[in-house]
């Protein structure tokens, strides 16, 4: 495959000045190697580096660039697109870079870019130190941060890159340079919210915020009834203090029947005032079950982890609304009872807080405003894919009318340029003048691709 487009002793020089592996198309373990967490993504790169240092990854991005190969750069490999994974071209994977250092005093990690958000919140909870993740601890966290970061701790401590002190990139000509507020402040401002068009972001340094417990858990109810759980949801997440995020979930129940699912996660350091709190939540119906109870946030991060299986397929769409209107609510009821299989889930993301009062222009994340994400989730391990892409392509354009132009982007699929415009809003010229100085030749395209002017 690509013996006829990469010269060969220029690849046996690559592969010699490298620590860590290259595996292609006729090397054992290349099955397993180019498969992401998406199984509906089949591509096959004509290399794989499995970089263990960022020697490797200034090795990768050189080779690639005199071999004019595509690259695409895998972190958690959790990209619904599989943007972590490319035909015919070089994947520099940074699964393997895992290390991390936890200053328990300074309240700083300085985290590689092979880690989960799992790994990551399981180095730093023994000091009881934490930093808002994503809602899956197998999301990869550098993919999660520099798309902006939302999760159960983003009401109270902001995105995940409101949290961000540095990183360290490899940029387009091989170079490794370190971003943060004081060196190369312009890369330091694309990077949080601008995704991977920048470089390849070997390692992030975040800062720690002390926190033991949450209480965290869904209460559930019957489908029926979920106009009017989800009517009180509307007007109990009004009321939420940056502690409380809730989230809500038409999907399927541990018994096998469809169920509406109201999610909490309060993160404040007073447990007793989180239970007065949450009482309106868990009284009301009443439900079927309570699940809710104090827990690590580590083990918070994990609660979801089996309806996120790795290898099913998966097709997403996700639109922001401004408003929870009755017939917003009602399209959501409708499409979410005709689910075409029974892994689907229809999820709404409360969008609140602290992350939401920081200056739209202060990031390239934009949506600094109170929302709510509608997410529809298609899943199904087996059988054809269309009736589940129709279902997605349908409800997509029943609940349009309801929503903004943009989304978070870490929940966009290949949707085209002007959805990518939309999400960053005012941002994105100021995108395009940092990718002109960082990447003038789209060198970095496998991702929502931020064009250099021409």
């Amino acid at each position: 495959m690509f013996s006829t487009s990469i010269n060969p002793k220029a690849l046996q020089d690559f592969k010699a000045s490298l620590h860590g592996d290259v595996i292609g198309p006729n090397d054992e373990g290349y099955e397993n190697a180019r498969r992401v967490w998406n199984g509906i993504v089949d591509r096959h790169p004509a290399l794989i580096v499995q970089c263990v240092d960022v020697s490797d990854v200034i090795a990768a991005v050189q080779f690639a660039r005199r071999q004019d190969l595509t690259v695409a750069v895998r972190g958690g490999g959790h990209d619904v697109s599989g943007h972590g994974v490319c035909d015919d071209g070089l994947v520099i994977d940074l699964s393997p870079m895992k290390g991390i250092q936890v200053d328990p005093e300074k309240r700083v990690a300085r985290a590689e870019a092979g880690l989960t958000s799992g790994e990551f919140l399981r180095a730093t909870e023994p000091f009881g130190l934490v930093i808002p993740t994503g809602v899956f601890s197998t999301v990869g966290l550098s993919g999660l941060t520099l798309g902006g970061g939302i999760g159960w701790l983003t009401s109270r401590y902001g995105l995940t890159i409101d949290n961000l002190l540095a990183v360290e990139i490899v940029t387009a000509d091989g170079i490794q340079l370190t971003a943060s507020a004081t060196e190369h402040p312009d890369l330091f401002w694309a990077v949080r919210g601008g995704g991977g068009n920048f470089g390849v972001v070997t390692a992030l340094t975040f800062q720690l915020h002390p926190l033991a417990q949450v209480l965290r858990g869904g209460v559930i109810h019957p489908l029926a009834r979920a106009r009017e759980v989800l009517r009180f949801y509307r007007e109990y997440s009004r009321q939420c203090p940056d502690e409380l995020t809730v989230n809500a979930s038409l999907t399927t129940g541990p018994d096998g029947h469809p169920v509406v699912i109201l999610d909490a996660c309060y993160c404040g350091d007073d447990l007793v005032e989180g239970e007065r709190v949450l009482a309106p939540l868990r009284t009301f119906g009443p439900p079927l079950v309570d699940l809710i109870r104090p827990m690590s946030v580590l083990e918070s991060t994990t609660l979801l982890d089996f309806v996120n299986q790795p290898g099913r397929s998966y097709a997403y769409h996700a639109e922001a609304l401004p408003h929870l209107s009755d017939e917003a609510l009602d399209t959501a009821i409708a499409f979410g009872s005709a689910r075409p299989s029974p892994l689907s889930t229809v999820v709404f993301y409360q969008i609140h807080g602290a992350a939401m009062r920081v200056d739209p222009a202060a990031t390239a994340f934009a949506l600094r405003h109170d929302h709510s994400i509608l997410e529809m989730i298609a899943q199904w391990a087996e059988g054809e894919a269309q009736p589940h892409l129709e279902w997605i392509e349908r409800f997509g354009r029943a609940i349009q009318p309801f929503a903004e132009e943009g989304v978070y982007v870490n929940f966009l699929t290949d949707e085209g340029e002007a959805r990518i415009r939309a999400s960053y809003g005012d941002n994105y010229e100021r995108l395009v003048q940092v990718k002109n100085r960082y990447d003038p030749t789209n060198f970095f395209h496998v991702n929502q691709n931020i064009k250099p002017a021409k």
